[in-house]
């Protein structure tokens, strides 16, 4: 389910009856949605959370066995959300296990209500954990963080998941959409050009031609003076949407 509100886009994970786990026909449909709001010049921030009162449990186990294997289907979904052009933040409550942990470690950051709980639990299925899964949750928490998770499949609180570099927010459940509103219409404010190139650069090594690509972006778009500007008249900035501040290429390609 996806909402778009201005510049922001809710996608909503909705499976109630299994506490929100992905079915194949849910992780087939995110990296197409994804490409439409990528495309989408209005849409600046993407929203990823669960209905209710929890995010996701992970993969349907009763799917595992069919023609689609799910996990190649959670990677390619996953792979599509991590490439996502613009800030993705997850908002978790309730349930983010298996598959919801490999979501919500693929988007940019992630903000938690308290009492949620995380686990990765591929080791109690005898499953081989997708190694590009593996190497971003290496990156996020570091080696041993990540192996107490795969190793164990043990379940762990905000507390634990903000100490290891998880989550990024923990709140009050009564306090986290008033957060998360407020946090999301900061980023909306910002430079989208800022975003899209620190994005690129912060996700992998950047080559020669992709520093020049960022380079002319910021000659040519203008965000710089507006920057200046906006802060030497003590000003909001008016950032543009500008063609420049979004690489060249698709969510998933």
């Amino acid at each position: 389910m996806c909402e778009v509100s201005g510049a922001l886009a809710t996608v909503t994970i909705s499976n109630p009856a299994k506490r929100n786990a992905m079915t194949p026909g849910m992780w087939r449909q995110l990296p197409a949605l994804l490409d439409r709001l990528a495309a989408d010049a209005s849409v600046r921030v993407l929203v990823l959370t669960g209905a209710g009162n929890t995010f996701c449990a992970g993969a349907d186990i009763s799917s595992l066995g069919g023609a689609d294997d799910p996990r190649d289907l959670a990677a390619a979904a996953e792979d599509a959300l991590a490439a996502f052009p613009k800030p993705a933040l997850a908002v978790l409550r309730g349930h983010c296990v298996g598959g919801g942990c490999q979501l919500a470690v693929a988007c940019d950051l992630r903000f938690a209500a308290e009492g949620t709980v995380f686990g990765i639990t591929p080791a109690r299925l005898g499953i081989v954990y997708p190694a590009s899964s593996t190497q971003r949750l290496v990156r996020l928490t570091g080696p041993s963080a990540a192996k107490h998770l795969l190793f164990s499949a043990e379940l762990i609180g905000t507390g634990r998941a903000l100490r290891t570099g998880l989550v990024d927010e923990v709140l009050p459940a009564g306090q986290l959409d008033d957060r998360v509103r407020e946090f999301t219409q900061a980023l909306v404010e910002r430079s989208q050009l800022t975003q899209a190139a620190a994005k690129e650069f912060a996700d992998g090594p950047a080559d020669a031609a992709r520093i020049a690509h960022w380079a002319e972006a910021a000659r040519a778009g203008g965000e710089a003076e507006e920057g200046v500007s906006a802060f030497l008249e003590r000003r909001p900035p008016r950032f543009g949407r500008h063609p420049h501040g979004l690489p060249p290429s698709t969510t998933h390609g």
